[in-house]
This record gives C-alpha cells, sequence and structure tokens, in this order.
C-alpha cells in the first residue's frame, strides 16, 4: 500500500481529518481531534505509527519484522508499520481500522454515537 492509498483509506473514514501538527514533514489522522496514525513525509520509506492494543502489539511484532515498537510514541500502545514491506494489504487495512476503533473507543459518548451511526450507515 502506498501512501495516497493509505491517505484516501484514513480520509474516509467518519470524523477524520488528515493534519501536521509536528510541522510540514509529519502527516496526522485525527479522529474528532485524537491522533491515530502517523506517518513521516521525508522517510525513505513509508511507515506509519498506528495506536494498538499492547498484548496485540507485542504479538504483531513477534510475527513481522515488518513491524516495530512505535517511533517517538510510546511503545506499549504504539506500533511503527513498514507499508511497502511485503505485509499483505488486508493486514494493513485491518491495523488501520484497529487503530480508528481504539481511539473512537474513547471519546466522549456523544461522538462515540455519531461515528457509530455513521459507520453503520455505510
Amino acid at each position: 500500500m502506498n501512501i495516497e492509498a493509505f491517505r484516501i483509506y484514513c480520509l474516509n473514514k467518519p470524523g477524520v481529518e488528515e493534519t501536521l501538527p509536528f510541522g510540514p514533514d509529519t502527516l496526522v489522522f485525527k479522529v474528532k481531534g485524537k491522533m491515530f496514525a502517523a506517518t513521516g513525509l521525508s522517510e525513505p520509506s513509508f511507515r506509519v505509527n498506528l495506536k494498538c492494543e499492547p498484548e496485540r502489539a507485542q504479538e504483531l511484532r513477534e510475527a513481522h519484522p515488518q513491524i516495530i515498537p512505535g517511533w517517538h510514541m510510546n511503545k506499549k500502545h504504539w506500533n511503527t508499520v513498514f507499508f511497502e514491506d511485503g505485509l499483505h494489504e488486508d493486514l494493513l487495512l485491518e491495523l488501520i481500522d484497529h487503530s480508528y476503533h481504539l481511539v473512537v473507543a474513547k471519546l466522549p459518548k456523544k461522538d462515540r454515537d455519531v461515528i457509530t451511526r455513521e459507520l453503520e450507515q455505510r
């Protein structure tokens, strides 16, 4: 999956915005103001930081050399995923979805309900 496909996939989710809060070289995707994905735009390889449930994060790291502890992030809750290094696209999409849903689950009930309704309508 390339960066443009990743970007389109993220932006098609309810409540998502793309931002550059850390400067012009770091693209961040947020749902209702909370980050669920970040990628460096000037990196030599396309990699994305994604939120992940801690036990699953460790399992993924052990199973895939393309998934490492989150670079510049809380290593317990974030993974860095190398998107162009052989992982199946279905896994990449599932990891994006997992990160998004973890963040949505922590949103205030009002925001969570709006997003849930939008997801159900799709």
